[in-house]
């Protein structure tokens, strides 16, 4: 099966039901269908081949997820692009992807213009916007309203494409260095969505809020598996005002929430969520990092009956490899849990021997949900993805029934004095404390202890910022070499849009002010 199979069956099943809202709108499937195969049409007409990058800057709508199944269509490779971006960004995302369309918005006009003089191999530039004079000067690109496409020629046929062909290019955040392009295969996506369906039991019946980007992994996982079995989606982009959020969840009646561990955290600390009640809420699901445990018990009582989900994964794996069953929530505190349906789970050492329970080793997976590795990055690909395995480089380890318990990343440790420090454990037991909103530790160089610990604290109110009464707590919590010798306090911490904590922003900060 493809991904866009998953639009093409669904809506051959359910023709006229209400599929996505946004906006105060909804389409059905039927409408969606359709208007993908205008965007389908227009690509083939234009000689954009099976294969060809096209790239994809929308935000969360129709218009996203129409383009999306529109370019699978034409057998094209879909490249969503942060929505969060600069002329830079786009520069380079353009040409490293090789992509012959974007398809955009006038939103983006001031960053996209500057950034097509520079990006030769861009030939069709398709825009919701009526004006196109500034496009047309730049010369070696073709630009289109969107709204002709939408009253152009509908393609015959799908392209032939097979399921080991490139779908989609996800390109990391970058918090680390250069963004990686991930490649993912109709196979890696599908398998997967196929997996996340069982474990969920997810029906025609579920309506899922969705507040994570779509080029964002995750993102894309909810709209995908609920476009298999039938259900819809429900956009909502304005985040910066949470309890907008939650009046739009009771109003569309969803069954289902998902988010990172800010988004909880964000709807904890700064909205009435508790004075809600969601009868149909049936689940809420966290991935996208570890969530501390403290905050796990309270995202369960408050969203209580619904079911938490908590799960693990990676973009590479596209995107889910574990997740821990709601009913072992209160005995299996702070796992990941067991591997889903389809995927191996191992905890290897350095050589890529297995490791017993209750040691600590590298979590690494395979399946046929893996990517087939990163766009033009063959040294990089071979650093994650070596005797058929994919290498996480999250720490962990598995207790007596399998379980698995994430330590921290391998480029998370901190070595303080000789002693590997995991930032994960320090930050879960910051946030015990009623008092912190969210943290983040990091490793700074130290002349005598090698590194030293620095923890960022976000307060949940302006009174809240005690040093004291933290380290005083953390003395009796943890031993004196996991205590960190440095204390900030911060409204915010920086974040990518996905509401990923950004530690390397961190780090960049201190290098400058030294």
């Amino acid at each position: 099966m493809l991904v866009n199979d998953l639009l093409r069956e669904t809506a051959a099943r359910f023709p006229e039901k209400k599929a996505v809202w946004y906006n105060g709108e909804s389409k059905t499937y039927s409408e969606i269908l359709n208007l993908s195969r205008k965007i389908s049409g227009y690509l083939q007409k234009h000689n954009i081949q099976r294969g060809d990058r096209v790239a994809i800057l929308i935000e969360n709508s129709h218009d996203h997820i129409i383009t999306y199944f529109g370019v699978l269509s034409a057998g094209c490779v879909a490249v969503s692009l942060n929505t969060q971006t600069t002329t830079d960004a786009l520069i380079y995302l353009l040409n490293n992807s090789d992509a012959k369309v974007i398809i955009t918005t006038g939103k983006y006009k001031k960053e996209l213009l500057p950034a097509l003089k520079k990006c030769p191999e861009i030939k069709e530039v398709i825009i919701d916007q009526e004006n196109l004079s500034d496009y047309q000067k730049i010369g070696h690109c073709n630009a289109v309203t969107l709204a002709e496409v939408y009253d152009g020629d509908t393609a015959l046929q799908d392209v032939r494409s097979i399921d080991i062909d490139l779908a989609e290019i996800v390109y990391t955040s970058g918090s680390t260095g250069t963004p990686k392009g991930v490649m993912l295969s109709h196979l890696n996506l599908v398998s997967n969505m196929v997996s996340i369906v069982r474990y969920m039991h997810l029906t025609e019946n579920d309506r899922v809020m969705v507040v994570l980007p779509f080029y964002y992994i995750y993102g894309k996982s909810l709209l995908l598996t609920h476009f298999l079995v039938g259900g819809s989606v429900v956009i909502d982009n304005n985040f910066v005002f949470p309890n907008q959020v939650l009046a739009t969840m009771k109003e569309q009646k969803v069954t289902g929430l998902a988010g990172v561990p800010s988004t909880f955290m964000i709807l904890l600390d700064r909205t009435t969520v508790r004075k809600y009640s969601f009868d149909s809420l049936r689940y809420v699901m966290q991935a996208g990092g570890a969530m501390a445990p403290s905050v796990q018990k309270e995202v369960k009582e408050v969203f209580s009956p619904a079911k938490l989900y908590v799960m693990y994964g990676a973009t590479e794996a596209a995107p889910r490899l574990s997740y821990l069953e709601p009913e072992r929530l209160d005995d299996k505190l702070g796992s990941i849990g067991k591997p889903i349906d389809n995927v191996d789970l191992l905890l290897v050492d350095e050589k890529g021997n297995s490791i017993p329970p209750g040691q600590m080793g590298e979590i690494a997976a395979r399946g046929s949900n893996i990517m087939q590795g990163y766009w033009k990055d063959p040294e990089g690909t071979d650093e994650v993805l070596r005797n058929g395995l994919y290498y996480t480089g999250d720490l962990a380890k598995i207790d007596d029934e399998g379980f698995f318990f994430i330590v921290g990343r391998s480029k998370d440790i901190i070595k303080v004095k000789g002693f590997r420090v995991s930032a994960k454990e320090i930050e879960e037991k910051i946030l015990e404390l009623d008092e912190v909103h969210e943290t983040a530790v990091i490793g700074v160089e130290d002349n005598i202890l090698g590194e030293a610990i620095k923890a960022y604290i976000v307060p949940r109110s302006e009174g809240d910022n005690d040093k004291d009464m933290i380290d005083q707590y953390l003395r009796k919590n943890l031993p004196q070499f996991k205590l960190p010798k440095y204390i900030e306090f911060r409204k915010e911490l920086p974040k990518n849009k996905s509401g990923k904590i950004l530690k390397q922003k961190l780090k960049e900060e201190l290098s400058k002010n030294e």
